[in-house]
């Protein structure tokens, strides 16, 4: 997905759910057994771009990074829960504007700083600077000001009420203040401190000896990328890794299935594939046209032909883990005579030609060509413009320069973007901005969840994009290993729980 980009969305990166005695439980403990000295070793498909998440560094970053070098104020659990974490506690005023978080005791970045409310400060402050690629960067919008009054003490006051500002935080990387380029070191203060990096060969992560909580359970992880799925597999069969973070060739579970050396298991995902529309240029600004190409692509026969029966279809931008999920697929049946009919009534009974620009690893110029196939039958012309992920960003992301765009969204909780019109599909409906700007001043998840759903249903109404199936998320590892993750909600990989033998 997006070694070779999710830093876009993740700007356009980011639950991960442990196994057996895994991540959740050990953070928590009051105690901890001795570590492992096992070195775990992790096969990705997702290099990282940088090792900032601030700065475009993508899925890879987040995956190696968030949780194990970097930690935030909150942790999100693989339940969707969030936790305390570098926040002992918080306090929120009767108004719902100012945030007071005090700030858990003996925390030391690896580099040996203790943990400020400073450090908070310039770590928020960084993610809403102007030139931040945070994904969370919209959604942190709301903050007026960060202070820090004493070196335990964070205050956070709002423009407006907020409710998801915790949740938000939780994907915030407190960073040393003092760091100097982030994009080829790290200084942060998980349970794992920066070994060394490779580039294009391994990520290697140590633990870290003045950490404040309970040691990692191995003695260490290092992370292997290949830039194919056969490479990977090959590695884990032959032992080069102990773990696959992300199963991307289904074909190849066979060489797993019924051994008893490999163990495959499947959790949930929030990646979902889309056929991303302009909304603001021709003839994509009508959403009958729009509803016309989503109704001539086989959404069913898609997924079956990439991923051979895994994953799940979707009929909208919210998949089944966050909290204002319906199923919307109803809304979007393949029906080739009904996309005919909407073509004519939006003013093309010959269809039209446009340009998909597509990012260049699969699957998506894959699917590009099977959209291409199925949108000949009623007319569509389609010419397919393969782009890197560099040239993506800054085409499609930051220019809008383009009529219609694979990607795939790995975040949870993103249908808050349609609520932005300057979001790069330009999706613009007064109503779902109302809908979710009155969802984030909620001051129940009852009325927020309420709200959300009726923008998403709107949005699929009116098929602000053709979101075309939701990623499985398959993690294939030794029998030999226990306490890994095996969701895949933002990206995330908690290695510290890991255990080998």
């Amino acid at each position: 997905m997006s070694s070779k980009l999710a830093g876009v969305l993740a700007a356009l990166t980011l639950l991960v759910a442990a196994c057996g005695s895994g991540p959740g439980n050990a953070r928590q403990g009051g105690s901890s057994a001795a570590p492992g000295s096992a070195t775990i070793e992790i096969g990705s498909l997702y290099e990282p771009q940088n090792l900032d998440n601030t700065a475009g560094g993508g899925q890879g970053v987040t995956e190696a990074l968030n949780g194990n070098v970097y930690e935030g104020l909150f942790r999100l659990t693989d339940a969707g829960k969030v936790e305390n974490l570098l926040a002992e506690s918080h306090k929120v005023a009767d108004d719902g504007l100012t945030y007071t978080f005090k700030l858990r005791k003996g925390v030391r970045f690896h580099s040996g700083k203790a943990l400020t409310a400073a450090d908070v400060k310039n770590s928020i402050e960084r993610v809403l600077a102007e030139d931040s690629q945070s994904a969370r960067r919209s959604n942190l919008k709301v903050i007026r000001s960060v202070t820090a009054p004493d070196d335990a003490t964070a205050v956070v006051k709002l423009s407006s009420r907020s409710i998801s500002l915790v949740y938000n935080l939780s994907h915030v990387w407190i960073v040393n203040t003092a760091a100097k380029d982030l994009t080829t070191a790290a200084d942060g203060t998980g349970p794992y401190k920066l070994d060394a990096w490779k580039r294009g060969s391994t990520l290697s992560l140590a633990p870290f000896p003045g950490y404040w909580g309970p040691r990692p359970a191995n003695g260490g992880v290092v992370f292997h990328y290949f830039t194919e799925a056969t490479a990977l597999n090959n590695a884990l069969l032959t032992g080069a890794v102990d773990i696959v973070t992300s199963q991307q060739s289904p074909d190849a579970l066979s060489r797993f299935t019924g051994n008893q050396d490999y163990k495959i298991s499947e959790g949930h995902s929030t990646t979902k594939l889309l056929l991303a529309f302009n909304d603001r240029r021709a003839p994509f600004d009508k959403p009958q046209v729009r509803r016309a190409v989503a109704a001539a692509i086989d959404d069913a026969k898609l997924l079956e032909s990439v991923w051979a029966g895994h994953g799940s279809l979707i009929g909208s931008m919210v998949p089944p883990t966050d909290p204002w999920y319906e199923d919307l697929t109803s809304l979007d049946r393949h029906d080739v005579e009904q996309a005919k009919r909407d073509l004519a009534a939006a003013g093309h009974p010959q269809g039209f030609r446009f340009t998909l620009d597509t990012p260049n690893y699969d699957p998506h110029p894959t699917a590009a060509t099977f959209i291409k196939g199925e949108l000949a039958k009623v007319g569509i012309t389609v010419d397919i413009n393969v782009i890197t992920a560099d040239e993506w960003y800054t085409k499609v992301y930051k220019n809008r320069d383009f009529a219609a765009t694979m990607q795939e969204h790995v975040n949870d909780r993103d249908v808050v973007w349609y609520g932005d019109p300057g979001f790069y599909w330009g999706y613009d409906d007064e109503q779902v901005t109302t809908w979710v700007a009155e969802a984030e001043r909620a001051e129940t998840t009852e009325e927020q969840t309420a709200l959300l759903k009726k923008a998403n249903r709107r949005i699929a109404e009116n098929a602000a994009s053709d979101w075309l199936y939701l990623y499985p998320q398959i993690v294939v590892a030794s029998s030999a290993l226990s306490g890994y993750p095996v969701n895949g909600l933002n990206s995330q990989f908690y290695a510290y729980g890991i255990k080998k033998g």
